[in-house]
């Protein structure tokens, strides 16, 4: 067997004829009508369709500031392997589902414009696409189906379908005289269902040209009419231009309306006589092939005022107006997104005030929440698609860090500053705040979001650093964070010299942060012996516990009972905290904690004691700091012994922490050498 026959092989066994049967149904409209009553839902709108796909995905409530929060799993984009997924953004999401939610039940915002308003790189077309592209696979789906129809009439060829070139429903074809009457049975015979079959608008102008030239061949018999009429499945598809559109301003000199409602057909006119005869029109303008579906308009308010005319009847009256056509139906979302300047120029331009009036808009800001922004580099920044080079603990999340404090506003508060800020949006507990005091934060600022430096910058940055020379198979948080920094200089989006400052100066923060960060790993990679530390733990505990009992206690190597060591006790508790006239206090904690335990027959183990165990670990720490000897390493000259044990710190920072060998090894040098600053300053 050849290498082509087993590759076809390969492709027939995984073909799925079956789906590919279903989503191509044909049927008569008497068909289709026994399906409307099994499933009242294929006649549903467009903005019912959408809010029902988005539904279908599932929701969690969760509770924020005491505020609820619902969160649409369907912009997890889990259908995409996440490639979309909108993060961060729970607030403007909340609003926008509500909107939909509202037009499902035709309360009024279905006869509206949705826009959404942000800055740039805020994932505005993220959130588009994934509209389209959820709205397109839910109509594969039995739960979003839906339907169209063709007239079937003799060609030069024999027999052919002439397709409806707006996708409509099929439901259209019922005489408007009849419809209340007809409904009325339809709902009847569907038993009731939760969904109310409606009919909204009429047949496009070439469906009326069939229907029409066919009722005087059957002299007004409708019933025969219909004989003519084949009703087939409808799959959206934005590549086939089926039920979703998208439209791009182009030139002001080159904008042409007819690319909204369609244009003649000039080689047909012929053909037919007149430039007014439906046939030898197109109707594939992009409102006409958005029909059923959904039409996004980037940068909608660069539009021409031509296109906005068009806009207004189209959002309002659900109508178009095609050129020497009267005004078609259509059932589609209207949704535009737009920048700031473009937004404050249509605020301020009066003409304009009839679009204002028929625009909802969405604000859609940057992340303020770190965690959320962490989460946009590493879906893209990550161990499977950066294979050749590692990327060091914590790069990503410093990178994160300084891009949400660009868009922070300064506190009002003089006791927190704009970290503390930053860890308080995270989930992040601080002294003295409570959910309410971040409640307030939020609340005092006017612009928080809508200003800073976008996703994009820092990605281009990252990628940046990873090819660059001294990526040597690692990136560490120093090479993207100078990255950062020298692109500042020609950002053509920082517009003041003052700001390019203040970027600088919150960088010099994060670094500040980054070294706290791995002075920490550091010490715990060091402190990480548990046998250190359990016989730490002991000596401790048997010191406290002479001393609370007012005894003495025996020196294991000379036999002799001695006064508890108050150096020692002391030397833990001072690294939590521990005032002197607390000592007591801190002490009886602790040992009222033991007994607790061993009444209940449980064995005490210093990890069920966070602050203990933070104690005891920076108490290790200091005493094998020395014996380590980790400032050596500035200074190139380690002894075999210091090596070994600096060899064991390392592999833990690769077990525990990520690290690789060269990251390691990097991070080891660079906080050895804050150590070798910190005894300079000291000894002077």
């Amino acid at each position: 067997m050849g290498a082509a026959t087993e590759v076809i092989g390969l492709i027939r066994s995984r073909q799925n004829v079956e789906e590919f049967q279903r989503l191509n149904w044909k049927g008569s409209f008497e068909d289709y009508l026994e399906l409307v009553m099994r499933n009242p839902g294929v006649t549903r709108s467009a903005y019912q369709r959408i809010y029902d796909m988005i539904m279908s995905h599932g929701v969690e409530e969760y509770t924020e500031y005491k505020n609820k929060i619902v969160r649409y799993r369907f912009f997890d984009d889990t259908a995409n392997s996440g490639a979309d997924a909108i993060y961060g953004c729970e607030q403007p999401l909340m609003k926008m589902v509500n909107i939909f939610k509202s037009a499902a039940q035709g309360y009024g915002t279905e006869k509206r414009i949705l826009l959404l308003h942000g800055p740039v790189g805020s994932a505005k077309s993220t959130l588009v696409r994934l509209l389209k592209k959820g709205v397109e696979n839910y109509s594969r789906t039995p739960e979003g189906a839906l339907y169209t129809f063709g007239w079937r009439e003799d060609g030069p060829d024999g027999p052919r379908i002439v397709e409806c070139p707006m996708h409509e429903e099929p439901l259209h074809l019922v005489p408007e005289a009849l419809r209340e009457e007809v409904l009325t049975s339809l709902d009847e015979q569907s038993g009731g269902k939760d969904l109310a079959i409606q009919i909204r608008g009429e047949l496009c102008p070439a469906c009326r040209y069939h229907f029409n030239d066919l009722m005087r061949k059957y002299e007004g018999d409708w019933t025969r009419v219909i004989r003519h009429v084949e009703v087939r499945r409808l799959v959206l598809c934005e590549k086939d231009r089926i039920g979703i559109g998208t439209f791009q301003p182009k030139d002001e000199k080159n904008q042409d309306s007819t690319e909204l409602t369609g244009d003649i057909n000039y080689r047909k006119i012929a053909e037919f006589g007149s430039d007014s005869d439906p046939r030898a029109f197109n109707f594939d303008g992009e409102f006409n092939i958005a029909n059923r579906g959904i039409i996004e308009f980037i940068e909608v308010l660069k539009l021409d005022v031509a296109f906005l005319y068009d806009l207004l009847g189209a959002s309002q009256e659900h109508k178009i107006k095609p050129k020497k056509f009267s005004q078609t139906d259509i059932d589609e979302v209207i949704i535009g997104h737009t920048n700031e300047p473009e937004y404050r120029k249509l605020q301020s331009n009066e003409f304009m005030e009839a679009l204002r009036d028929r625009t909802v808009k969405i604000d859609v800001p940057y992340i303020t929440r770190l965690k959320d922004e962490v989460r946009i580099y590493e879906r893209d920044f990550n161990a499977d698609t950066i294979r050749k080079t590692h990327i060091a603990p914590h790069t990503l999340e410093m990178a994160a860090m300084w891009a949400v404090l660009t868009r922070l506003e300064e506190p009002k508060k003089a006791s927190i500053n704009l970290v503390q800020k930053l860890r308080l949006y995270n989930g992040q507990s601080l002294p003295g705040f409570t959910e309410e005091n971040v409640k307030e934060l939020r609340r005092e600022t006017v612009r928080e979001g809508l200003d800073g430096i976008s996703p994009r910058y820092i990605q281009d940055k990252i990628s940046n650093a990873l090819v660059s020379d001294e990526a040597d198979r690692c990136v560490n948080p120093f090479m993207v964070l100078n990255e950062l920094e020298s692109g500042l200089q020609h950002h053509s989006l920082i517009n003041s010299e003052e700001l390019r400052k203040r970027y600088r100066e919150l960088l010099a923060q994060v670094k500040e942060e980054y070294e706290d960060i791995v002075k920490n790993e550091v010490q715990r990679a060091i402190s990480a012996d548990e046998d250190g530390i359990t016989k730490l733990c002991a000596n401790y505990v048997d010191n406290i516990k002479a001393y609370t009992q007012k005894e003495r206690v025996k020196n294991k190597y000379t036999g002799q009972d001695e006064e508890p060591d108050e150096r020692l006790m002391r030397s833990i508790e001072e690294k939590i905290g521990i005032p002197e006239n607390r000592k007591d206090d801190f002490r009886r904690e602790i040992m009222n904690y033991i007994g607790a335990l061993s009444l209940d027959g449980k064995h005490f183990d210093y990890k069920t004691n966070a602050r203990l165990q933070k104690a005891l670990e920076l108490k290790l720490f200091e005493d094998q700091k020395d014996s380590i000897k980790l400032t050596n390493l500035v200074s190139s000259v380690v002894d075999k012994d210091t090596q070994a044990k600096i060899d064991i710190v390392k592999q833990r920072l690769i077990r525990n922490h990520g690290y690789c060998d060269i990251c390691a090894t990097d991070v080891l040098n660079f906080v050895a050498s804050i150590f070798a600053r910190g005894d300079v300053k000291r000894s002077s």
